[in-house]
């Protein structure tokens, strides 16, 4: 597979200023002699002390930062002009808030999208991947069902496309470890201010976990092996959200709170549906975009799953020991 040209390349990242952002900018910027890498987003306190970061500052003839909003679409199309490769990462993600706020999560997650395919085409982008959630497989709660039509919106893309370019595909994966939002830092921050309990919503509650590190990785990877319309899912473990707990707090009790409203007990990230479209690779899965034709070669490897085949955080065969636990809690400060 050949590999992803970026000498001289131009960049974007949509919600650059994120956790994902930050560590994928800076991972674009130590590996690779890129001509421009353009963070776009549309909080400019964020952007300014972005920019502050010694390390970004010194490399200011290589970064740009856009003030946008990805449901501006003029705006979107300002910024893509001689952009190469788009990563989509922009997206209203906390669940409860969106179940409040119905219309600004469809807003930023379903209309951004499309805003992001139609400017992609329009500027002629080379590559465009579209970062997703374990939450948009069988969805129950407005985000996951809203990040289930992003991930339709850019697997039918490649058909608006034709046979050239940009070619577009989406990367869906669990939770990242010590992401804004994620269960590490809230625990973190109890513990802190000198917590007696941690709250649990079930003690039966299982996750996928990622680092911002590897979610960084698997992007460059897709971007090395996409053709365009597939979902990339890479195998990560599965954890107890109760055994973090006692991980990062040895000894001290929990407290069971319940489920919250649009919350799983656990996550899917292919479902049994999806099994017949889906191949194995050595370290992830392609759900592949069998509306255009054969499944193509990714790997020398792969190898369709069984139809019965279900990605689930209970049924994973690869949990986190506490010690690996530890290392990815530690490893989180300061994504």
């Amino acid at each position: 597979m050949k590999k992803t040209d970026y000498q001289e390349k131009v960049i974007l990242i949509t919600g650059g200023t994120g956790s994902f952002g930050k560590r994928f900018a800076r991972t674009i910027l130590e590996r690779f002699d890129v001509r421009k890498l353009i963070i776009y987003s549309r909080d400019e306190m964020k952007q300014y002390e972005m920019a502050e970061d010694p390390f970004f500052r010194d490399r200011r003839s290589q970064v740009r930062f856009f003030i946008g909003d990805v449901r501006d679409l003029g705006r979107l199309e300002m910024a893509f002009r001689e952009v190469d490769y788009v990563i989509h990462a922009a997206a209203l993600k906390h669940i409860t808030i969106a179940e409040y706020n119905p219309f600004e999560c469809i807003r930023t997650n379903v209309h951004g999208a499309e805003n992001v395919v139609t400017a992609a085409l329009r500027a002629n982008v080379k590559k465009v991947v579209a970062l997703s959630t374990d939450k948009a497989a069988n969805p129950i709660n407005l985000y996951g069902a809203s990040k289930l039509a992003s991930d339709k919106i850019f697997v039918a893309a490649r058909a608006l496309a034709g046979l050239g370019e940009p070619h577009f595909a989406v990367v869906r994966y669990g939770n990242v470890a010590g992401s804004r939002g994620s269960v590490i830092p809230f625990f973190r921050r109890m513990l802190d201010e000198g917590a007696e309990t941690l709250p649990i919503t079930d003690p039966r509650m299982t996750r996928f976990w990622i680092t911002v590190q590897q979610g960084v990785d698997f992007v460059l990877s897709c971007l090395d092996q996409m053709t365009g319309g597939e979902i990339f899912v890479p195998k990560i473990p599965s954890m107890k959200v109760i055994d973090l707990a006692k991980v990062m707090a040895p000894g001290l009790p929990t407290e069971v709170i319940g489920i919250r409203p649009g919350e799983k007990l656990h996550e899917v990230m292919i479902t049994s549906d999806e099994a017949r479209f889906t191949v194995e690779l050595p370290d992830s899965y392609v759900i592949s975009p069998h509306i255009y034709g054969p499944i193509p070669t990714y790997h020398p490897e792969q190898k369709p799953v069984p139809e019965s085949f279900q990605f689930s955080s209970n049924s994973n065969d690869w949990w986190l020991t506490d010690e690996e636990a530890k290392v990815m809690v530690e490893g989180s400060i300061g994504a």
